[in-house]
């Protein structure tokens, strides 16, 4: 079994789930698994400067550069932590050769991945593709990206004639829930521009991202008998469908595509007395996202207007902001070496808006501008979650002819 397919077995075994309700960081302690067992790998491997912060549970290493190669740093990150949305413990991951039609997960269930729901399989046929017994995710989002990388960087140590500058990596926890480099210490990274491996399909590549932010909306309502309720009772459960319905349909995220924005709401909870609605806002254009802000709280305010103020109140947090501004200042050669290293392992560049964020969202706007690169995985998020271990093999390829200025 290849050497990067080997480890993203070992790596998606460990549940690193993050949380979006936790007030720690991590959000969840789990992730620290992970992140010891990638530094003691990178210890072995004979990576430098190998640190794992006990605090935060980020994981930092270097590789020097080869003779006559000093210069600016490069930098690889991928996070350790999967999503919130679909529980990744206990991952039962096995290798299927497709060979077209549907793919059963599961008997049991039944959990069929069908191509009238994911026509994209179709690109797959002739490929081994990885896939879970549809009970969890995968952990392709972001494990791929972490064996894509800690197998570039074995490559590298091991073949010492392969010259390149000097290489830095990170491994970063809770970027799932959009504090991947809330407590990254930039000093340790020592990157001065860098590429996330955290996108989907081979070959995608992407230099803008959402701008984004997380809205929470509490709905305080008044419990009275049903029997003599009328004109009294104020049902915060039913109050806050009320808001949500005024959400046009088209702004969903099912909806809408390309560069179009949304409101997300991840969750619902509620009764009569309290109800809390969580939303992610997402847009490309500044301005517009801007504007979903306030109708947001348009919104919240027409809701106090008919039952009463302070009946709902808002509260948003900006988590990221398009990273092309900063990619597109001086800083384009990032997109234009990764499309001629594509090109010449025969890779199709696929240069498109991220719909969604990485840690390079932020780090863009830190310092270290941050482009995003394919890991070869599909359908994020979800029990259909699945990665292709041919693409995953190239992907490694693809790293190393970036880190060592091949084309």
């Amino acid at each position: 079994m290849a050497e990067v397919i080997d480890r993203f077995l070992r790596y998606v075994s460990v549940d690193t789930q993050s949380s979006e309700t936790s007030d720690t960081f991590p959000s969840t302690l789990k992730q620290h698994a992970l992140a010891r067992i990638l530094a003691d790998e990178l210890r072995e491997i004979g990576a430098s400067d190998v640190r794992y912060d006990e605090q935060y549970g980020y994981v930092y290493a270097k590789i020097p550069a080869t003779d006559g190669r000093e210069g600016r740093t490069l930098g690889f990150l991928s996070h350790m932590d999967t999503s919130p949305e679909v529980s990744g413990a206990g991952v039962r991951a096995r290798l299927v050769r497709y060979e077209g039609g549907d793919i059963v997960l599961n008997e049991e269930g039944p959990i069929v991945m069908s191509t009238g729901d994911f026509p994209e399989l179709a690109r797959y046929v002739g490929k081994t593709l990885i896939v879970t017994d549809g009970t969890t995710l995968l952990g392709a989002d972001d494990k791929a990206g972490v064996a894509e990388i800690m197998t570039m960087a074995n490559c590298l140590l091991r073949h010492p004639e392969l010259p390149h500058g000097p290489i830095a990596i990170a491994f970063t926890p809770d970027e799932e829930v959009g504090a991947g480099v809330d407590h990254i210490d930039l000093a340790a990274l020592g990157a001065d521009y860098a590429y996330t491996v955290d996108g989907g399909r081979l070959g995608e590549l992407e230099y803008e991202c959402f701008n984004a932010a997380a809205a929470t909306i509490t709905v305080t309502g008044r419990s009275v008998h049903p029997g003599s309720a009328k004109g009294k009772m104020i049902n915060a459960a039913r109050v806050a469908t009320e808001l949500d319905a005024m959400i046009p349909a088209e702004e969903r995220p099912e909806t809408t595509e390309g560069y179009e924005g949304f409101f997300h709401m991840l969750r619902v909870e509620g009764e009569t007395e309290r109800a809390t609605i969580s939303y992610i806002i997402r847009d490309h254009d500044r301005a517009k996202f801007e504007e979903k802000k306030e109708r947001l709280k348009d919104y919240t305010e027409a809701i106090n207007a008919r039952y009463g103020a302070e009946v709902a109140t808002i509260e948003i947090k900006d988590q990221y902001y398009n990273m092309r501004e900063v990619i597109e200042d001086g800083n384009r050669f990032l997109v234009d070496d990764a499309i001629t290293a594509m090109e010449s392992l025969g890779i199709t560049p696929i240069v498109q808006p991220i719909r969604g964020g990485t840690d390079g969202s932020r780090l863009s706007y830190m310092g270290v501008p941050c482009p995003n690169i394919c890991t070869g995985g599909e359908n994020f998020h979800s029990r259909f979650e699945y990665a292709c271990a041919e693409s995953m093999e190239l992907i490694v390829k693809l790293l190393v002819r970036l880190a060592t200025g091949e084309r």
